[in-house]
C-alpha cells in the first residue's frame, strides 16, 4: 500500500510496541496466549489512538490553508483531546461540539478529558444534545467562524472518514510487519469497534496485504448489524481510496454487541472487571468507555472458548485512559 499519495504528519516516533501477556492468560485460566499493540503510548497529550488518524487529517487541512480546527466527541472524547492537542502543536485554533450521549453528564469542572480541554487552550466548547446532527452543528460552527475571517476545517467525530481511517490501514502495516520481524504468527486480532475508522482501517490493511488474519470488533455503542454496515461502508470507501482492486468482502466485517450494556460509556461489571484485571496482571491501563468494554469482550470470548486452544490473539490498545479520572465513583463503588 502506497501511503506517499497523502499529505501525512510525522506524529510517530517509529511502531508502538507489540507484548505479550502471560499474566492476564493465567489470571484467565486460559490456553490462548494474548498479546497487546500499545497504541496508548502513541505520542500527543496521554496518547491513543486517533493520533495516528490525526497525521493524514490535520495534514489535509493545512493542505487546505485551515488556521482552525473543528471536531466533535462525547463528553469525555479521547478524540477531542487529540485534536486539541495536535492542533496546538501545529500552531491551529480547536473549537469542539460535545454531544451529551448521558444526559447530565457534562460538568465543565469534570476532570479526565474535559480537564485537559483546558490546559489544550480550545477556544470554544459547545454542548448539544444526545442525538443532535453534529455534521450540521460543526458546520453552522464553520460558517460562524468564516465570517470572522477564519479558514476552518471540519474533522468528523473520531476522524472516521476515508482521510482518517488511512492511519489504520497504516497500523495494519505496521503491525504486520512487527509480526514478522518477531516470528509471532497472530491468529485472530480485537480491536474496540466505535466511530469505525480504526475497525475499517485494521481490516482494509490487513486485507491489503493478504494476511488473512481475521479482525473482530468489540462494539462500545450500536448493535452488531448496524455497526458492522458503518464499518463496511467505510471500508469500501478506504479500500477505493488505497486503490484495493479487489475492495473488501462483507463477511470480514464481525462485531460482537454484547459488551455494550445499557449504552455508549455507561459502566458495565465486565468493564470495570476488564480495567481492574489489566491495571493489576500487567499494570495496563484502560479506559472506561472503549478499551475497557473491548477488553471485557477479549475476555468473555477468551473464556468462552472462541478462540482455539494454543491460538495468539492480539489486542489493540486505543489508549484513553485519562477518563478514568471521570469515573472514580464508578470503580471505587
Amino acid at each position: 500500500m502506497n501511503f506517499t499519495r497523502f499529505p501525512r504528519r510525522p506524529y510517530l516516533n517509529g511502531p508502538t510496541p507489540i507484548e505479550a501477556m502471560p499474566a492476564l492468560s493465567r489470571a484467565l485460566d486460559s490456553k490462548v496466549n494474548l498479546y497487546i499493540k500499545r497504541d496508548d503510548l502513541l505520542p500527543g497529550a496521554a496518547g491513543g489512538n486517533k493520533t495516528r488518524k490525526l497525521e493524514f487529517c490535520i495534514a489535509d487541512a493545512l493542505e487546505k490553508g485551515a488556521d482552525t480546527i473543528i471536531t466533535c466527541g462525547a463528553v469525555q472524547s479521547n478524540h477531542c483531546r487529540l485534536t486539541a492537542a495536535w492542533s496546538a502543536k501545529e500552531g491551529l485554533n480547536c473549537h469542539l461540539i460535545l454531544e451529551e450521549r448521558v444526559e447530565g453528564s457534562y460538568k465543565k469542572e469534570a476532570s479526565g478529558n474535559n480537564f485537559l480541554f483546558e490546559l489544550l487552550d480550545v477556544k470554544s466548547i459547545d454542548v448539544v444534545s444526545c442525538g443532535s446532527d453534529m455534521m450540521a452543528e460543526m458546520t453552522k460552527k464553520a460558517e460562524a467562524l468564516s465570517a470572522q475571517g477564519k479558514t476552518p476545517y471540519i474533522i468528523p467525530g473520531g476522524a472516521s472518514n476515508a482521510i482518517g481511517a488511512l492511519g489504520y490501514a497504516a497500523c495494519a502495516e505496521e503491525t504486520m510487519n512487527q509480526l514478522n520481524t518477531l516470528g509471532l504468527a497472530i491468529e485472530h486480532i480485537v480491536v474496540p469497534s466505535g466511530s469505525a475508522g480504526t475497525h475499517a482501517g485494521m481490516v482494509v490493511g490487513m486485507t491489503g496485504m493478504n494476511t488473512n488474519i481475521p479482525v473482530s470488533g468489540v462494539n462500545v455503542s450500536r448493535t452488531k448489524d448496524v455497526q458492522e454496515e458503518i464499518v463496511y461502508t467505510l471500508a469500501q470507501e478506504l479500500a477505493a481510496k488505497l486503490g484495493i482492486k479487489a475492495g473488501v468482502d462483507r463477511k470480514d466485517f464481525v462485531c460482537f454487541d454484547q459488551y455494550v450494556g445499557p449504552g455508549y460509556s455507561i459502566p458495565t461489571d465486565s468493564m470495570v472487571e476488564a480495567v481492574k484485571l489489566f491495571a493489576k496482571t500487567e499494570a495496563i491501563l484502560l479506559d472506561p468507555v472503549y478499551s475497557g468494554k473491548a477488553a471485557a469482550g477479549l475476555i468473555d470470548l477468551v473464556r468462552k472458548g472462541h478462540f482455539p486452544e494454543g491460538s495468539n490473539v492480539l489486542f489493540l490498545h486505543t489508549g484513553g485512559s485519562p477518563a478514568l479520572f471521570a469515573y472514580l465513583d464508578t470503580f471505587r463503588a
